[in-house]
Parts: structure tokens; sequence; C-alpha cells
């Protein structure tokens, strides 16, 4: 297909062709993936090297204070004057010693990397009376992996510390002077301040995200569950198992409940995201078109949504939505119906009725931010459409839809994987009810995989699966991510509209 047949398609058809070029192109950017992933381990690799070879040479050409530095972190820094910088070595090393062989053995550093291809061998026992506590493989996972990350910390620390000493030499050789503390410090609050600004970010995020990721990983490779539980018991490594009990194919297992909810998950997501977005886009346009009065009233209707909190509104329509409540009852009093509507005990009702009760819900979020989008829409382009003969439908679909999915592309994206995650609508509202023997692991037929993990590590306690199914559901939304990412007219056309 030419460009220039390209360009006389309708938007429908457009993306139809770039998804199929992005599916067909799939395997090459999968290629060369693998290929910079080769390439970046290789290089790695090269680089330990490298380094490796530096340390020997500093060590062999180095002056004896750079030399005794390799033992005592910073000594090198205080005896040529830079005191700030070798405390801080010095200290650092203090504390990785202290951690790493702890006088007592059981809190060590080494106790935990000992004990981590095991998680632990000791269960805890009765002696008579007495509860003899014996290894707790929780706390040797998670200090296991926080001693890894001690350990790389220090390595990298004491190879700055080498680097310094070198560094120092080379000025000293020069004839230049070394900077003091105080020069260190000036310096951490100008050319290098944006270290100052990223060291504590850095460090929570490492403590407080990637380390509970790590866990999570790892505790997928484990039995760790209900009849697992540390310190009274112990659990261990199981391998890939987990993943075959969620993956499995019959019908009485993980694997067939799995399948399901992440069915009703993509398709809760879809509906979620689109009705909200094309609907709350019409209620704009129909509250900023020439000639509506109160404007700001329907507004603030709307608004007032989104401003009780959520807590309050699902759980109160989630009761008006009952076999007693409010709908059922007038709807059987004026004689409409003849028995309550199954709104939450039959699943086909429960999921509609989910879906459309987020619609009154979304629509006021969408509405105020294509409000904003359509004021900034340049007026004479609708006129040059209306002189053109265009209807007002014309105008929609070539003039505002491309230039809405153009702005909010992006929007549409995270809307779309925030609405995978959205456990507030299905907790409030379902339960994830109505529930069925069909479906193992306590989950029901409107539970979104977010919700199903939930009441597996609080009411099943089962967190073996629970990290299973939270790597399945970060590599459903990294998929669908980067499909859609490389769709979207924000990214594909980005010299568009400017």
């Amino acid at each position: 297909m030419t460009d220039l047949d390209y360009l006389k398609l309708s938007k429908p058809q457009k993306m139809l062709v770039d998804l199929r070029r992005f599916l067909a192109a799939l395997p090459g950017h999968i290629g060369n993936g693998l290929k910079n992933l080769v390439m970046f381990i290789v290089n790695f690799f090269k680089g330990i090297g490298l380094a490796i070879v530096d340390v020997i040479q500093t060590f062999i050409h180095g002056d004896w204070k750079t030399k005794v530095s390799y033992f005592v972190m910073g000594f090198g820094s205080c005896a040529r004057g830079q005191w700030g910088r070798g405390i801080l070595f010095f200290v650092f090393q203090t504390l990785f010693n202290f951690y790493m062989f702890n006088p007592n053995a059981s809190q060590s550093g080494l106790y935990y990397l000992g004990k981590l291809s095991t998680l632990g061998t000791i269960e805890t026992h009765k002696e008579g009376r007495r509860t003899v506590y014996g290894d707790n493989s929780f706390f040797i996972l998670l200090y296991g992996v926080l001693t890894i990350f001690f350990i790389i910390a220090f390595i990298y620390t004491w190879y700055t510390n080498i680097q310094q000493n070198k560094i120092s030499e080379q000025i000293l050789k020069s004839g230049h002077k070394l900077k003091s503390t105080k020069d260190d410090l000036q310096s951490l609050m100008d050319e290098q301040f944006h270290k100052t600004l990223l060291a504590l970010p850095v460090l929570g995020v490492t403590v407080f995200t990637i380390l509970p990721i790590i866990f999570m990983i790892l505790v997928a490779f484990t039995n760790f569950d209900m009849t697992h539980q540390p310190p009274g018991k112990l659990f261990t490594w199981v391998g890939w198992s987990n993943f075959h009990e969620l993956l499995a194919s019959d019908t009485a297992s993980h694997g067939n409940t799995f399948r399901q909810v992440l069915l009703w998950t993509l398709i809760w997501a879809f509906f979620a995201t689109f009705l909200n977005y094309f609907l709350g886009m019409l209620v704009a346009i129909m509250i900023n078109k020439k000639g509506i009065k109160l404007k700001k009233m329907w507004r603030t209707i709307l608004v007032m949504t989104i401003a009780i909190p959520q807590f309050v509104s699902l759980l109160y329509v989630s009761k008006m939505f009952a076999a007693d409540g409010l709908i059922n009852t007038y709807l059987m009093k004026w004689g409409w119906i003849s028995a309550p509507i199954p709104f939450w005990t039959q699943p086909g009702w429960a999921r509609f009725t989910i879906i459309l009760i987020n619609v009154w819900i979304g629509i006021p979020y969408l509405m105020l931010i294509a409000t904003g989008i359509l004021m900034n829409i340049p007026a004479d382009l609708y006129e040059s459409a209306r002189i053109d003969g265009a209807s007002a439908f014309q105008m929609y679909q070539k003039i505002t839809l491309p230039y809405m999915l153009f702005v909010t592309g992006p929007y549409l994206l995270t809307s779309f994987t925030g609405n995978i995650n959205n456990f507030n609508v299905i907790f409030l509202l379902s339960g994830g009810k109505p529930q069925s023997m069909e479906l193992t692991g306590n989950a029901g037929y409107t539970d979104l995989l977010i919700t199903w993990l939930y009441k597996m590590t609080v009411n099943d306690t089962n967190y073996k699966l629970a990290a299973v199914m939270g790597i399945l559901v970060f590599l459903v939304l990294a998929i669908i991510n980067l499909v859609a990412y490389n769709l979207i007219p924000s990214v594909k056309n980005e010299e568009d509209f400017q």
C-alpha cells in the first residue's frame, strides 16, 4: 500500500492497517530486542572485566595510601585531607561489616545469605512445655534479598572509593589542590545539586518499590500459603509449579478461573474506558454547544458525582440495586416487574450493572477533560467545515474526534491500565459476587484480577499464587501498553496539530 492510498483511508481503516503493520513487524522488534539484550549483557560483563583490570592496575601503581584504602575505605581520602569523604566511606564500611558479621549470628547478613538457598531447615517445635523457635522463612527471604542489595551497594561504594584515590593521586601529581570538605558541600548545593535532590528518592524507590517487587517475584517460586506460615511452618522453593497450577487447562483448576477472570477483566476495562470516553465527550459537546443555558449548573451537577467519596456513593448504590433495594421495590410497586431483578445474583446482570454504574461515575471526569480540550480547538476549523457543507457528524468525525484522540491518547492508555486495576468499583459494588463452585480460589463472576488477588492474599493467604498472578497481570499490561502505545496518534504523528 502506497502512502497516497493510506491517506485516503478512514480513521478505523488506518488503525487496522497500523495494527497489521505493527504485528507484521513484531517478530523483527522482538529479534532486535533480544539482540539488544544480548549486547547489553555482553557489554555489562565486559565493563565488569575492565573494572577489575582497572582495580588491579590501581593497586599495583598506587601509593601506600591508596593501597590501605583497599582494606580500610576512606583512609586515603582522610590521609589527603578530604575528611568528609573519608568519614562517609569509613562509616559505610563499618555498618556493612556490623550487618554482615553481627556477633548475634542469627541476625547477620551471612546467616540470611547462607539460608537463602533452603529458606530455613529448622522448624519451630516444642521441647516439653517450652516453644523453641526455629528458622523464619519469611525473614530469610526478605533479609536475604536485602543482603544481596547491600553487597551490591558495598561493591559499588568500594569501587568508588578506589576511583577517588586514583583521581586524587592524578590531581596531586598534576600540581593542583584537592577539594576540601567545604568544597564538596558547596558542590552538592551547586553543580552536584541534582545528586542531592535525587539521593533520598532513589533510596526510597529502591527500598519501598524495587525490593518488594523482587520479593514478590521470588515468592512466586515458593510454596508460601496458609499451610506454610512462618514462624510456625517453613516454606521452600518449588520452581515453576505455581505457574503451572495457575495456567493449567483442566476445568477444576485455578487456570480455568484465571482465564475467565482475565477475559472479564479485559471486557470490563474496554467498556469502562471507551464508554466513559465517548459519552463524556458527548456530554461535554452538548454542554459547550452555543445556546445551551445554565452551563455552570449542569457541570456542577455532574461534578457532584465525583465530589462524594466512592466509599459512600458506591456502597449506597449497591444497596439500591439489591433484591430488596430501592430500584426493585419501586419497579415491583409500579407493576413493571413481577419478581426482583437479580442485579447482584446473576452473572450477566451483575456485570451489566457494574458497567452501567461505572458510566455514571466516569462521565464527569471525561466531561471536565474534554471541556478543556474542546475549548482549544480552533473555531475557524469548524467555520471552514460549515462553509464546505459538512454536517455536525462529519465535523465531529473529521475535526473533534481526531483532535481529542491526539491529545488524550496517552490518557486513554493510562485509563485502560487503571481500569484493569480498578479495585474500588468492583469491591464496593459487588465484592466480586456472585460466586460459583465452577470458580476456584474464592473468585466471583465480577472479580477482576486485582480483586481476586486481594482475596487470595487477605482471605485465603495464598501468597504463592497471588505473587504469580501479580507477575501475569504485569505481563498482560505490558503487552497491551506496548501494542497500544505504538498505535495512538500522539505517538505515531507527533508533528500533527502543531
